[in-house]
């Protein structure tokens, strides 16, 4: 797989805790964080299941094992790839020391080791499902059944079958009074918190127009060469494949379509767009590299968010908003909380005529923080179904480019298509989902034919 080296996958992960660490930071943006008096569990420790081992899942470990909220500890793992569970585990236990007790018997390898993990927690303690999207509407159903709480990170599910499952899941979650906190970060993010009331009280007008963009190098993927589980090939490869974890757009750009979600305090009713691949590419994955979606929400009013991987071209990472009074910045560069609303409708920075105050935690920390606080004092806390609903806004605007056609909210809303019916049934041995042609070139959506609803 060639990857481009100043925006390789590791740099576009949402987390990098295996490369860098996290605790020191961490700890000291929390300096000054009351612990409150009242915890959960009767030794007052939540106990947490790591349910995929990667870059993203040991990140929201440490953010995890770092808050001030109460005592927590890892018990047990879990992944189908050995490398991937010892590399997480030597870094969490060098950084968090006897916060880490999770002897050989509590880690777990294969596609049901998600169950023996949780089955180590008890009620109320919390799994952190942190695979790839194809398997977390079944990881999260199997913790929910067994009373624990959840932290998933994004996206939530490759397809509409997927999606509607997790909001089925989110309602028996809340039946159950079992609390789920969910990886889109930016809604913790103080700074847009600011943004928002700003929008709400009217200090931009309507919102007519908002744009967002996530333009770089992206990554390409070279054939399978077989003497390999192709299956297994294509799971370490996630961001290629759609059933996988729904590719690279929606898992690049699903913080930015949450965002103009919430800024409208709307889902769209309707999106359209375009898409392609560069010229002569010998990418072979099923990824596009250019998407261009207008959305289209209730009011009339319009979200263009546009994506483009490919080198040697303008980059741009960032998140505005235009009302009837002036625009605004609500996101910046790697999802940066750069917020300021500009004294007319020119976007620059000798135009800006209020900033919030600097954020004084990150999002990445404050998220769980807010889980961790309700688990203890038993407050509602149920993300799921905001999600869920911002993973299906995404996959309609990805439709409606895969297909050539205007996709509406509705269609998606009594749409149970799936990209892989039998992800309970995956095994090692299993056959992979999907098979490239005898080039290595996996199938592409192709306007005019293609269905993924």
């Amino acid at each position: 797989m060639k990857q481009h080296t100043k925006h390789s996958m590791l740099r576009s992960s949402r987390r990098r805790f295996l490369a860098q660490g996290g605790k020191v930071l961490a700890a000291s943006a929390l300096a000054g964080v009351a612990v409150p008096r009242i915890h959960a569990g009767e030794d007052n420790t939540i106990r947490l299941a790591l349910v995929g081992c990667g870059g993203r899942g040991s990140g929201a470990a440490g953010n995890a094992l770092c808050s001030k909220t109460g005592p927590t500890k890892l018990v047990a793992m879990a992944d189908v790839f050995e490398d991937k569970q010892k590399r997480s585990h030597k870094a969490l236990s060098e950084q968090f020391g006897d916060q880490v007790d999770v002897p050989p018997e509590r880690r777990f390898l294969g596609f049901d080791a998600y169950r023996k993990a949780i089955d180590c927690l008890r009620p109320g303690d919390v799994m952190i499902q942190a695979t790839h999207s194809a398997f977390r509407p079944m990881h999260v159903e199997y913790a929910i059944e067994k009373g624990v709480n959840v932290f998933m990170e994004k996206s939530f599910a490759p397809d509409p079958g997927g999606t509607r499952r997790i909001l089925r899941l989110a309602e028996a979650a809340e039946k159950k009074n079992l609390k789920i906190g969910c990886g889109l970060m930016c809604r913790h993010s103080a700074s847009r918190q600011a943004l928002i009331q700003k929008i709400r009280d009217g200090a931009m007008g309507d919102i007519t127009l908002i744009r967002a963009y996530r333009m770089d190098p992206g990554a390409r993927m070279g054939p399978f060469k077989g003497g390999q589980s192709e299956l297994m090939w294509q799971i370490r490869r996630p961001y290629f494949f759609l059933w996988v974890s729904s590719a690279w757009f929606i898992e690049m750009m699903i913080h930015q379509v949450d965002e103009c979600c919430w800024i409208k305090d709307a889902w769209p009713v309707k999106a359209e767009g375009l898409g392609g691949r560069e010229p002569s590419s010998i990418d072979c994955s099923q990824n596009l590299h250019t998407y261009a979606i207008e959305y289209t929400f209730g009011d009339g009013s319009k979200a263009m968010v546009n994506s483009r991987s490919m080198s040697n071209c303008h980059n741009d990472f960032a998140t505005f908003v235009h009302g009837t009074k002036c625009a605004a910045q609500f996101s910046g560069n790697v999802h940066a909380p750069t917020v300021h609303i500009y004294k007319d409708q020119r976007s620059a920075k000798n135009n800006i005529g209020w900033r919030p105050e600097r954020e004084k935690i990150s999002p990445y920390q404050v998220e769980w923080d807010e889980l961790l606080g309700a688990i203890r004092h038993d407050r509602p806390h149920n993300e799921a179904k905001r999600a869920a609903y911002a993973n299906m806004a995404s996959i309609m605007g990805r439709a409606a480019i895969h297909s050539g056609r205007i996709i509406t909210w509705d269609e998606m809303m009594a749409s149970d298509f799936q990209f892989c019916d039998n992800v309970a049934e995956l095994t090692y041995d299993s056959p992979a989902p999907v098979r490239a042609d005898a080039q290595g070139h996996y199938p592409v959506p192709v306007p005019g034919k293609w269905t993924e609803i």
